[in-house]
């Protein structure tokens, strides 16, 4: 039987309806506000995770910068949940769309710029045009600036994307070969299961890492703009 390789990339619905918005509003469901005096290990474990990723990411950051510091950890929990739950099966992953991609990386990265032009007018202009530029190379030196400024939110996105979609992609392949070998040669459809095993592992890696690749993308773009 032949499968669509993108099938599982599709926008889930019931009833004709996308169900996205909820599949979003899920990983909100695995970070419960305590109510008890002492929390448990699993809250505590949140708790330092937090602390620990905040004091890393924030340090650089200045009086104006750290104002930023709620919105910044509830991006990198958001991303990292999201695309935990996508490995489970016959889960679908929001974060391999790069309409939502952009979504989240067009509106930080404007207030990034926004933020930058409010407090530092001159400097944010002056990263358009590096000092000691010859004349003649002024207009273009210009034009690249301001691409490279204007490309920003656009790769965030597409790196997103295309490491989580990759890795998935990878897992349905070899997971299909796996359990094709299984009838045919049992030792190669072990060799393939034991590979699937360790590209899960790595994913969970990836999952974490590309959330945490892509907050600290952000809060760079602001360090340079505060």
């Amino acid at each position: 039987m032949n499968e669509n390789l993108f099938a599982s990339f599709i926008t889930p619905t019931v009833m004709g309806l996308p169900i996205v918005i909820l599949i979003i509003m899920f990983p909100s469901m695995l970070f419960p506000a305590p109510f008890r005096l002492i929390n448990n290990r699993l809250i505590s474990l949140q708790y330092w995770l937090i602390r620990l990723t905040s004091k890393q990411m924030m340090t650089i950051h200045n009086h104006k910068g750290q104002t930023w510091s709620l919105m910044l950890m509830s991006l990198i929990m958001f991303i990292g949940t999201t695309n935990l739950l996508g490995l489970l099966p016959h889960s679908f992953t929001p974060t391999t769309q790069l309409s939502m991609n952009l979504g989240m990386a067009i509106p930080l990265w404007a207030g990034t710029v926004v933020t930058g032009f409010r407090n530092k007018t001159k400097a944010s202009l002056a990263h358009f045009l590096p000092q000691g530029t010859p004349t003649p190379l002024i207009p273009m030196l210009v034009i690249i600036e301001t691409i490279s400024l204007f490309i920003q939110p656009v790769a965030l996105a597409v790196r997103l994307t295309a490491n989580i979609t990759a890795g998935h992609l990878l897992m349905h392949l070899i997971g299909g070969a796996t359990l094709a070998l299984m009838s045919i040669n049992t030792p190669t459809a072990l060799i393939t299961f034991i590979v699937l095993i360790l590209l899960t592992i790595l994913e969970f890696a990836v999952a974490m890492i590309q959330a945490y690749v892509f907050t600290l993308l952000v809060s760079l773009y602001l360090h340079d703009n505060t």
